[in-house]
C-alpha cells in the first residue's frame, strides 16, 4: 500500500511540473511572436498576415506573381498527322531524303516520320560500310534437342557377410537325456 501511495505522490508532482513547463512555453512563444512582423520588415501585423496567406496559397514559390499570368514557357501543340502529311512523307522518303530532313520539312517529329515510313513500307535498310554489300541471310539455328534423361544407377544392397562356421573338433557331442514323461495324476 505504501508503494502505491508513493507512486501517486510522484505522479502528482510530475503533473505540476508539466503544467509549469506548459506555462513557460506559452509565455516564451507569445513573447517570440509579439514582434515577428518587425523582424521580417513589416510595418504592422495585418500586412504580415496578408503576406503569410499569399505565400501559403501559392506554396511559397510564386510570391509576387499574379494568379492569372501565363506560364513562362509555352507548350508546343501536338502536330496533327493527316493523310496529306502521310502522303508528303511517302514522297519525300521515295525521293531519298533522310528522316530528320523529312521531319523538318513536314513539321512533325522524327519518330512520327519513322512510324509513317514503317506503315507505308517505304523504309530503306542501309547496309553499314560498303553500300553495295547486301545483307547476309540469317543463319538457321538448329532446334535444340531436349536434354537427355539422366540415368540413375540402381541402388545396390549391401553385400552379405559370409557365415563363418566354428571349426570342427574331434570331441564327442554331449549326450542329452530325453525329457521325463509327465507324472500321472491320481484322483
Amino acid at each position: 500500500m505504501l508503494m502505491i501511495t508513493a507512486k501517486l505522490r510522484e505522479l502528482a508532482t510530475l503533473r505540476k511540473k508539466i503544467a509549469r513547463l506548459e506555462l513557460v512555453i506559452e509565455t516564451e512563444l507569445y513573447e517570440d511572436l509579439f514582434g515577428i512582423h518587425e523582424r521580417y520588415g513589416f510595418a504592422d501585423v495585418k500586412s504580415f498576415i496578408e503576406a503569410v496567406k499569399l505565400a501559403a496559397c501559392d506554396g511559397g514559390r510564386k510570391v509576387g506573381r499574379p494568379k492569372n499570368a501565363s506560364p513562362a514557357t509555352k507548350r508546343r501543340k501536338r502536330a496533327r498527322i493527316t493523310d496529306a502529311t502521310r502522303a508528303k512523307v511517302g514522297k519525300l522518303a521515295k525521293a531519298g531524303l533522310s528522316g530528320s530532313k523529312i521531319a523538318k520539312a513536314v513539321g512533325i517529329s522524327l519518330p512520327s516520320v519513322h512510324n509513317i515510313k514503317k506503315a507505308r513500307l517505304v523504309r530503306k535498310v542501309k547496309a553499314k560500310g560498303n553500300p553495295a554489300a547486301k545483307k547476309a541471310p540469317a543463319k538457321k539455328i538448329p532446334a535444340k534437342k531436349p536434354p537427355a534423361k539422366r540415368v540413375v544407377p540402381k541402388r545396390r544392397s549391401p553385400k552379405k557377410q559370409p557365415v563363418v562356421k566354428a571349426p570342427a573338433t574331434n570331441a564327442p557331442a554331449a549326450v542329452t537325456e530325453p525329457p521325463a514323461p509327465p507324472a500321472a495324476k491320481n484322483g
